[in-house]
């Protein structure tokens, strides 16, 4: 099975063996990516539907396949003992969730400061099916000025999408209406059980 090779200028984590132990372990489940992200330094990484707790692990695996180097935000809860560490490592970032003001304005500095970094979020926030969008992935990349990727998990084809960038020019409707119009075309893992009802 074929990877995406990512450009040089992307921020990039891993090894040999780490790349290859992730791509593995991959195609073992039967998991494949489809796309590939723009070659630049800086860009906000959306993941949508997010449904399933298995979405982390694939993201996981998907990044040291890729050998991309990601920040995420967690809920704090996530940080404490005795996960903190690891999800550190794996690139994690820890967010209040009671004092959620001023996040959009401190990773926009964050962006500023750092030459490479690649964000992701999941714009529903939670597993619950049918959550809304929180717009705060919007506003940062509007602040930072840099591209959106969406970014599906089709669970009945077992296929990572990657989409077509999207630079925010400020029509925040119609912008996160195309990258929603993207992202609802896969099959969450709350839908398997339709998927053979609803042939695609």
């Amino acid at each position: 099975m074929r990877f995406p090779v990512l450009g040089g200028n992307l921020p990039k984590r891993g090894n040999g063996f780490s790349t290859r132990l992730a791509q593995a372990s991959l195609s073992l489940f039967g998991w494949r990516i489809e796309g590939n992200f723009p070659d630049v330094p800086k860009l906000v990484i959306i993941l949508a539907p997010h449904t399933s707790g298995w979405d982390f692990f694939i993201g996981v695996a998907a990044k040291f396949a890729l050998r991309i180097r990601v920040k995420f935000l967690g809920k704090d809860m996530l940080f404490r003992w005795p996960t903190n560490r690891l999800m550190r490592w794996l690139g994690g970032i820890p967010v209040d969730r009671s004092t959620p003001h001023g996040v959009v304005g401190q990773v926009v500095e964050d962006f500023a400061r750092c030459e490479q970094l690649a964000l992701a979020l999941a714009p529903q926030g939670t597993r619950r099916k049918g959550a809304p969008w929180r717009e705060g992935f919007y506003h940062i990349a509007l602040g930072a000025g840099v591209p959106i990727v969406p970014v599906t998990l089709d669970y009945a084809r077992r296929v990572l999408g990657i989409g077509i960038p999207l630079r925010p020019t400020g029509d925040r409707e119609n912008e996160i209406a195309r990258l929603k119009n993207f992202c609802t075309g896969a099959y969450p893992a709350q839908n398997l059980e339709s998927v053979s009802e609803s042939p695609r």
